[in-house]
């Protein structure tokens, strides 16, 4: 059976509760518009923030990130949102908790997810960044009167994801799984402030040139068995050249980079949709 693609349930939408590199709330008013009316499941293998998601609201939905913290936080917020409530109701925003939350490493599945969206929210630019031995390192924002989180906003969500599978994997893994009538939205890991020239050398650090090249392969196959699949990529020849069965749009917004919101430009991507 189809199920409907939007507005599926009448509760108010909620938003997303994290905010995320690359994150997509500006997309969803361009992404409506190509989005089947119906469908079977929806995918989404680069979770993120999880804003094209919580705007479809979809019934049937696998979402996936390779971030096995990031993917805790999300499953901590359906099942266990009293819990995690309470434990942020506890910290404060300052550079002490800032410090010790950031040097703790607790094994508790809640108390990880607590140290995940309070880092998340109190970092320099909102972001969540590990180096290579995969050690928080983001600067502490200030106090900036930010709000640590908003328990309708959690509550909301948790309701959301109730009966939604969520996985910690690689792409490939939701891409395979995909069947005729199928959805799927990819937004990998790119960098879109970097000419042709440098972008094969900067975005190796992010997602390498190979994993685009998989993640091509695998998003034409899907489409080949009948499934719809969207593709948020950097708007490149190298890109370009890898989804030559796709209808490619160019889409618009403002950098969201620079700490500075004068110095912030606009910025053009990519958004290659297949032909179905």
């Amino acid at each position: 059976m189809i199920s409907k693609g939007r507005h599926n349930e009448t509760s108010r939408r909620p938003e997303p509760f994290l905010k995320w590199p690359g994150g997509k709330r500006w997309l969803w008013r361009t992404l409506q518009a190509l989005v089947p009316s119906h469908f079977n499941r929806y995918f989404e293998p680069f979770l993120g923030g999880g804003a094209i998601f919580f705007a479809l609201c979809p019934k049937r939905a696998i979402l996936s990130d390779i971030n096995p913290d990031l993917m805790n936080t999300y499953i901590q917020v359906r099942d266990s949102v009293d819990d995690l409530i309470e434990g942020l109701s506890r910290l404060t925003i300052n550079r002490r908790t800032y410090d010790r939350i950031r040097n703790t490493n607790p094994n508790n599945t809640v108390e990880r997810a607590v140290r995940f969206i309070y880092l998340s929210k109190t970092a320099f630019n909102g972001m969540y960044r590990v180096n290579q031995q995969g050690l928080f390192n983001v600067p502490f924002a200030g106090q900036q009167h930010r709000k640590l989180f908003e328990s309708q906003a959690l509550r909301a969500a948790s309701t959301r994801l109730q009966r939604r599978e969520l996985r910690v994997g690689d792409f490939a893994e939701s891409l395979a799984a995909a069947r005729s009538g199928d959805l799927i939205y990819c937004d990998p890991p790119y960098t879109v402030l970097h000419n042709n020239n440098g972008f094969l050398r900067y975005n190796e650090s992010l997602f390498s040139w190979s994993d685009q090249k998989r993640l091509a392969k695998l998003a034409d196959d899907a489409a080949r068995r009948g499934a719809w699949v969207i593709v948020s990529n950097a708007r490149t020849d190298h890109v370009r050249t890898l989804y030559p069965d796709f209808d490619a749009i160019t889409v618009y917004r403002s950098s969201c980079v620079s700490a500075r919101a004068d110095s912030r430009r606009r910025v053009s991507e990519f958004l290659f949709v297949s032909r179905t």
